[in-house]
């Protein structure tokens, strides 16, 4: 069965607006787009108008790294779904781990945000994934069941397109360690399961791996059963290797 391949490169807070755009034009001038995956880039707020100016000509895709579940009012410091559209933007990230443990992001406020971004039309790529703590207590297939249940329990239909899970082991996250591919796939293998369990469709959806993703493992990791692309953080900061890590797909 075929699915949707995805390289997305999540900025966090770094890169400037015009860095941004300097490494979207290096991009373009290394001419990597012959790959199949779709190439999805998402810096900070500040920066994706100038980003989606910048890939305008090309089939870079722009997202932003959260949104607030309200479409407008009195909420300081927010960011709505109507803005982000406004902007160009296509694509957000929803329940990163950063998200749930600094900003104490609950499954509930995650389930908000997915239903309001499906309801504007934003497509979305929702993070789930377990600590070390919870992996070691063998906590993490009851932990990613939960995660998935609550955040789409209440959807009815996923959309076709536009709709990625990236499965994020948080003690791989900016540690420079690396789920083995076995346990890579075995997350993935649980995470369609548990939607074909919940009436969806398991097979179709495009399963992402994120969780210290570089050059030096990325081969590996994409010709791993069931995983469909990357969630880069670290690694994507550099345009040359990012552009490592989709030259992968290609092979």
């Amino acid at each position: 069965m075929s699915r949707k391949q995805y390289c997305v490169a999540n900025w966090k807070m770094n890169l400037t607006s015009t860095e941004g755009v300097n490494f979207i034009l290096d991009l373009v001038s290394k001419d990597i787009m012959s790959a199949s995956a779709k190439i999805i880039l998402c810096p900070s707020f500040t920066g994706i108008i100038p980003a989606v100016e910048a890939a305008k000509d090309c089939r870079i895709e722009i997202g932003a790294q959260n949104v607030y579940f309200e479409p407008e009012g009195a909420f300081t410091g927010e960011v709505s779904t109507a803005m982000l559209k406004d902007a160009g933007c296509q694509w957000v990230i929803l329940g990163h781990s950063e998200r749930r443990h600094i900003f104490k992001e609950d499954d509930q406020t995650i389930a908000r945000k997915i239903q309001r971004a499906l309801r504007d039309d934003l497509k979305i790529i929702l993070c789930i994934g377990e600590t070390l703590e919870q992996r070691e207590a063998g906590q993490t297939d009851a932990l990613l069941k939960s995660q998935l249940k609550s955040a789409i329990e209440n959807i009815s239909v996923i959309p076709e397109d536009g709709f990625c899970i990236a499965y994020e082991p948080v003690w791989a996250i900016g540690t420079g360690k690396t789920a083995t591919p076995d346990l890579a796939a075995d997350a993935h293998r649980l995470i369609r399961d548990n939607l074909t369990d919940m009436g969806l469709p398991g097979e179709t959806v495009s399963l992402l791996y994120g969780g210290s993703v570089k050059p030096e493992n990325a081969k590996e990791l994409i010709k791993t059963d069931g995983i469909d692309g990357f969630l880069i953080g670290g690694a994507s900061l550099k345009s040359e290797a990012f552009c490592q890590i989709y030259e992968q797909f290609k092979s």
